[in-house]
């Protein structure tokens, strides 16, 4: 008996029968023509799903579908059927038919054997890889690639967080290196609009069917016109609802950053306890709201009247510090629960990170809050700055701070305090939230924060893990719309990768879906920790780019060279500078300077020159951006010039070499709002993530305009 391909879609029901057949047969995939039943249900072209379980079947379905064909072994103990040679190719008559499928049904005569898939050969075509694996913090993540050599041996697959948007997929298409192929090499080229659609049916299918844990199409041939699975599989198992969805508590942590009144349990007066650094931290920095120290053995801490228990406050207390042992803070944290505090923050270590001691009051503490309203940042973290409202609960002692607009929100509370005895002098911080453990509130809560706070104009962050990966990216998108985000994430190696059934899954390496998941949010992803702080320094300080076309000033030619390179090589330009323009710059130049961008003034380049030259700049359509190369050594010279300059909405960032040996004269630069760098290349390259990160906000923004309009 000949068993026909189902036509029409597929609808759950169909699934379902599938889904439980394999229940039964207690798998946990599904073979190929089952993937391929409900591909086609999807309205996805297969090269076919016919099983034979007999030699004439074999042959009957050969000579209805026409030569040449291919016979695959169709087993639940055989997964990966090329490898143990279960497929033959390019069967071109009835003989070698008859002859395979006997040679097959003797090879897997041991393993239970379903029948034999027969399919039509398919005509050979562009060879890609299409699949869809799970990732423990964004959920289901899209895979595409060429396939051969190009997945085999160069890895040259991209990823994307589903579902996925047409703009996702053509972002993915567009990115990977085999791309050229794909648009066209010597007359040869793709349907890409299928191809588009191919992925945005995949994603479909995954969220109508969550129980498919991991997928493979491989091969995948394109064709100049539509595309063909070729060959399919899938994983199952049990369903679990992915953890992106909000708190059922109020998402509003407006109190946490902008309290009344602080109550600091284990506040101190002897100098060296982290209670007391806290608590000095406050006063120093002058918080304008009440401060209740709770210390049950002291009656004042540090000049301000102490309680034994938060219990005798009877005052409304909107925010607890405690830095108290960690047996201790179950009790602190039911207290303030009981006298309705709103938000509480545990400082204190020695909960989850130190192991499954840890872990058990970690436990505890998060019972008692899902019991209240109660919202916790930590434990094992370092709390919040807020420059603007006179707030900083640092277990460190922090010095005098400037109000800024920068928001950092880091994982670790040591980093951030350690980051913040250096870069207070050349960054002004606004909002500064650590959150260690995150066992409650989460990095995620505190960006979409961030994201409405209109002190904080750039968002960076230091982060080891993410929690909720798919809420994070739907917020991450909607604030990168507004405010540049700027991501340092660590664990970038593929180290303690754990062994994978699918081969989709064999190629997400955590980074490459972390770096995924941020090209998909608008975010900016950091390689290291200088990385980061330039990228932040420029957007908080300058403007961005309107433009490609930057102007280059330098006194040395290498160095104009260098910012040169650098530009073109991420996608920028050297601007061009109208006749009149032209004119009036060659009355400023030295009789020796040949070029008029770069503008290479040699040694001679004074403030003056610099001031003219720019103003020329501001004037001209072509010029979106400077780079100012300057000389260390009269530096301070170019300062207040640089200040008077009205360089109208076009960024300036300067290059000073060496840099280290003139900080006195870097830092006041920074703090004038003129980002310095060591190097022109990391001048250039800062430059042009600027431009890219405002050009993809235009973008989204005229899309928006668009969809209003229809």
């Amino acid at each position: 008996m000949i068993h026909h391909r189902v036509k029409g879609h597929v609808v759950g029901d169909k699934f379902r029968e599938i889904l439980n057949q394999a229940d039964r047969e207690n798998r946990t995939y599904l073979v190929e023509h089952e993937c391929k039943e409900i591909l086609e249900g999807m309205g996805i072209s297969t090269t076919g799903h016919l099983v034979a379980r007999s030699e004439d079947e074999a042959a009957e379905i050969s000579n209805t579908i026409r030569y040449p064909v291919v016979l695959k072994i169709v087993s639940p103990d055989v997964v990966h059927k090329s490898d143990a040679d279960g497929v033959k190719l390019n069967l071109k008559n009835e003989e070698e038919v008859r002859r395979t499928y006997r040679d097959i049904v003797s090879a897997f005569r041991y393993q239970r054997v379903m029948g034999v898939s027969v399919q039509k050969m398919a005509r050979p075509g562009i060879e890609a890889i299409i699949g869809v694996t799970r990732d423990p913090s964004f959920g289901r993540v899209l895979m595409f690639g060429l396939g051969g050599v190009f997945v085999e041996v160069l890895k040259d697959v991209t990823f994307r967080i589903l579902p996925v948007t047409e703009k996702d997929v053509t972002d993915m298409i567009e990115e990977i290196k085999g791309y050229p192929l794909l648009k066209g090499y010597r007359g040869h080229a793709v349907d890409i609009p299928a191809l588009k659609q191919l992925l945005l049916k995949i994603s479909d299918l995954v969220t109508k069917f969550p129980e498919i844990k991991e997928l493979d199409l491989n091969p995948v041939f394109l064709y100049p016109s539509g595309n063909m699975v070729v060959d399919a599989r899938m994983f199952i198992g049990e369903f679990t609802e992915e953890a992106t969805v909000k708190s059922d508590k109020a998402q509003n942590l407006h109190g946490l950053f902008y309290p009344d009144s602080i109550a600091v349990f284990g506040a101190s007066n002897s100098e060296g306890k982290l209670g007391y650094n806290v608590f000095r931290n406050l006063l120093f920095h002058q918080f304008k709201g009440r401060l209740y120290p709770i210390n049950p053995k002291s009656e004042y801490v540090q000049g301000i009247k102490a309680y034994k228990r938060i219990t005798e406050v009877g005052e409304p207390v909107d925010l607890a510090i405690v830095v108290v042992p960690a047996d201790a803070v179950p009790q602190v944290v039911e207290d303030c629960c009981k006298i309705g505090v709103r938000f509480i923050v545990v400082e204190t270590a020695g909960f989850a990170e130190t192991g499954e001691d840890g872990k058990k009051v970690q436990a505890k503490i998060k019972k008692i809050i899902e019991q209240s309203c109660c919202r916790v940042l930590g434990p094992n973290c370092s709390g919040v700055i807020n420059t603007h409202h006179n707030m900083v609960q640092s277990i460190g002692l922090i010095g005098e701070l400037g109000k800024g607009n920068i928001g950092l929100i880091a994982q670790a509370g040591v980093y951030a305090a350690g980051i913040l005895t250096g870069l207070r002098h050349i960054m002004d911080f606004g909002i500064v939230a650590t959150i260690g453990n995150k066992m409650d509130i989460s990095e995620t809560d505190i960006l979409e924060y961030l994201g409405e706070d209109d002190h904080i104009d750039v968002i960076a962050m230091y982060m080891e893990d993410v929690k909720s990966g798919r809420r994070f990216i739907d917020v991450a998108n909607r604030v990168t719309k507004k405010k540049p985000i700027i991501v340092l994430k660590s664990g970038r190696t593929e180290a303690g990768k754990k062994a994978v059934s699918s081969h989709t899954s064999s190629l997400a390496g955590d980074d490459q879906i972390n770096s995924a998941a941020f090209r998909q949010s608008g975010i900016i992803r950091a390689r290291n920790n200088e990385h980061m702080f330039d990228l932040t320094k420029a957007f908080a300080k300058q403007p961005i780019p309107r433009s490609d076309g930057v102007l280059v000033i330098t006194y040395s030619g290498s160095l104009g060279v260098a910012a040169t390179d650098m530009l073109h090589l991420n996608g920028m330009r050297l601007a061009e500078l109208e006749p009149g323009l032209k004119n009036r710059l060659l009355d400023i130049l030295p009789d020796y300077v040949k070029t008029l961008n770069p503008v290479d003034y040699s040694f001679s380049m004074d403030a003056e020159q610099l001031r003219k030259t720019i103003e020329i700049g501001v004037e001209s359509d072509d010029v979106g951006s400077f780079i100012v190369v300057l000389q260390g050594e009269i530096l301070g010279s170019f300062m207040n010039t640089l200040k008077k300059i009205d360089y109208k909405h076009k960024p300036i960032l300067s290059c000073v070499a060496c840099k280290e040996f003139v900080m006195d004269d870097v830092i006041r630069m920074e703090k004038a709002g003129f980002p310095v760098y060591s190097t022109a290349e990391t001048a250039a390259e800062v430059l042009a993530t600027m431009y890219q990160y405002g050009l993809r906000r235009s973008r989204q923004e005229q899309r928006k305009n668009l969809s209003m309009l229809t």
